[in-house]
């Protein structure tokens, strides 16, 4: 297998629909192991809009090349309540990413 995958945690802020199903938000990842790049991405918002945004909005990017940009994307393009669950998921994912480098280097 080419990819790898990856996962990211946060806390949801309070008030929102998905806090009936778990206080918690997961981004994962589907990661190109040679390039870094994110072939496919979801999270457990709750309606399967908003999935699909926040798949294109991480699509493409390298996570070798860091988090900056999707992180701009993520703040800039995804304005609802989740906007901070989302920015610390993904930077969870990245952390996640970096801790396997052996993952990476088959």
């Amino acid at each position: 297998m080419n990819t790898i995958f990856v996962a990211g945690h946060s806390k949801l802020p309070g008030g929102m629909a998905a806090n009936n199903i778990s206080d918690t938000l997961t981004l994962t990842l589907e990661v190109d192991k040679h390039y870094g790049v994110i072939v496919d991405a979801s999270c457990t918002l709750m309606t399967e809009h908003s999935k699909q945004f926040v798949r294109q909005l991480l699509k493409g990017f390298s996570l070798k090349d860091g988090i900056e940009e999707p992180l701009t994307q993520l703040r800039e393009g995804y304005l609802g309540k989740a906007g901070n669950a989302l920015s610390a998921a993904l930077k969870d994912a990245h952390k996640q990413y970096e801790m396997y480098p052996e993952a990476l280097n088959k």
